[in-house]
């Protein structure tokens, strides 16, 4: 698409964004579909080649050309493909049916001395080509474009994680100042989060499942035309060891998708983290816990131009809400069809790529934003001495645990809705009643040292 083309494009994902989308290209564009299309018809044919039963013999050099039709699928191969959909060609009336046209490509292409025209699509429907066919799509879609980003997120957390395990930071709870941690450790929380999340979504990516079974499900025109074959046995192995994925023997003659929303909610899973973080890192910024490096050139405000802004953040907000949004609706709606088929599935399968391209577009925002923003370390530690209140869980604790069962009435009626200081702390402590290594204990608590093991914390990342 050149610059032009974007400009006039319907969608923000062809337009504003395609530089970030077409990683997904190769997966969810229309010529994508046809290529995969044209991969698994190719593949059953071979495969009913290597069938005894059948007659059908097709040579190693005759195997190599077919297999090109999808490894070496180009432009114009698409072209063709829609050509015959739309317009018909060399013989072959318009279909106006994309299925059909992908068949008809495969015929077309064959060999002169080929006797494999009969064979082409033998027994099948469409959905036995189409679920398949989207199946490898989104499968090689997550692993080869959105795992990857992913990862690239987590790693960075991680990164960030080592680095700032000892940098103390005041918590908030309610908004309000609370029990203090460290920048490290709140960053490995959300890399452990991200962790397990694309440990489900490879999960459900490494279950997807194709189906095989025809217009019913029953495998009827296969044991029509040849009774003494074991078509599920075929179909199985057709779809494990051909295709790489699971097998789905049950079905009507649509494969239930419930691997697919399976795979969905996984991902939503991922971007509710993600979008935990964009909130929380928002928070910071605003704080200015966290400074932002800013971009030779880059405009902040239209107006005010002293303002960097955390825009990477909120596009990523953005992003991921409404991919979760397309996520829900895919998720719901690609479970459920009228009795054997209906072809509203059709259109909303087509919209599995906008879905992945407005997660693609989140993870790249948010990596952005991750490579852009430094703690202020002297803020941080000024926040935290201002508010030495927040020693008095410590103070309270410690008090229990020599026998005090009033510690936090005590401790309450210094601090609660107090402007204090550590020297009021510690004029309380030497009014206590207690031994003096407890005394010398109390008064060596400061917000910054009040950190527990959160340091220590941040090693419990894989």
């Amino acid at each position: 698409m050149t610059d032009t083309d974007a400009l006039y494009a319907v969608s923000p994902l062809d337009g504003r964004y395609s530089g970030r989308t077409a990683p997904l290209s190769p997966y969810a564009s229309e010529a994508a579909l046809m290529r995969a299309r044209v991969r698994v018809e190719v593949e059953y044919l071979i495969a009913l080649a290597d069938l005894e039963a059948t007659p059908l013999e097709i040579d190693s050099d005759e195997r190599e050309h077919l297999r090109g039709l999808y490894t070496t699928f180009a432009e114009e191969d698409a072209q063709l493909i829609k050509k015959l959909e739309t317009e018909g060609h060399a013989g072959f009336e318009a279909t106006n049916h994309d299925v059909k046209a992908a068949e008809y490509f495969v015929r077309h292409r064959l060999p002169e001395d080929s006797d494999a025209s009969a064979w082409i699509h033998f027994g099948l429907t469409s959905e036995d080509v189409n679920n398949l066919a989207h199946r490898l799509l989104v499968r090689d879609a997550v692993d080869e474009v959105l795992l990857p980003a992913l990862y690239e997120v987590q790693d960075s957390l991680a990164e960030m994680a080592r680095e700032y395990r000892d940098l103390p930071m005041l918590a908030r709870t309610h908004g309000q100042p609370a029990t203090p941690t460290t920048f490290g450790k709140e960053m490995a929380v959300y890399a452990a989060r991200l962790g397990r999340a694309t440990g489900r979504i490879r999960e459900a990516t490494d279950d997807l499942r194709g189906k095989l079974g025809g217009a019913s499900g029953t495998y009827a025109a296969h044991h029509a035309a040849y009774p003494e074959v074991d078509w599920q046995s075929f179909a199985a192995e057709f779809v494990t060891d051909g295709l790489d994925l699971e097998f789905q023997s049950l079905t009507t003659q649509v494969n239930p998708c419930d691997d697919l929303a399976t795979l969905f909610d996984a991902f939503r899973g991922a971007n509710d983290v993600l979008l935990d973080l964009d909130l929380d890192v928002w928070l910071y910024v605003s704080d200015r816990y966290l400074g932002q490096e800013t971009v030779a050139g880059e405009t902040g405000s239209s107006t005010m131009p002293h303002k960097v802004n955390p825009i990477d953040f909120e596009n990523s907000e953005g992003n991921l809400s409404k991919a979760n949004s397309d996520l829900t609706f895919l998720a719901d709606y690609v479970t459920t069809s009228r009795l054997q088929r209906d072809l509203s599935d059709s259109t909303v399968k087509r919209n599995i790529g906008p879905a992945f391209a407005h997660c693609l577009i989140g993870y790249s925002k948010t990596a952005a934003g991750l490579e852009k923003v430094v703690p202020t370390e002297a803020v941080m530690r000024e926040d935290l001495e201002s508010t030495p209140e927040i020693i008095g869980e410590a103070v309270q604790t410690i008090l229990r645990r020599e026998g005090q069962a009033d510690a936090y009435e005590q401790v309450k009626a210094v601090t609660r809705g107090k402007d204090v200081t550590l020297e009021d702390f510690r004029a309380m402590f030497d009014d206590l009643e207690v031994d003096e290594d407890v005394r010398e204990e109390l008064h060596a608590l400061t917000p910054t040292g009040y950190t527990g093991v959160a340091s220590e914390l941040v090693d419990g990342l894989e």
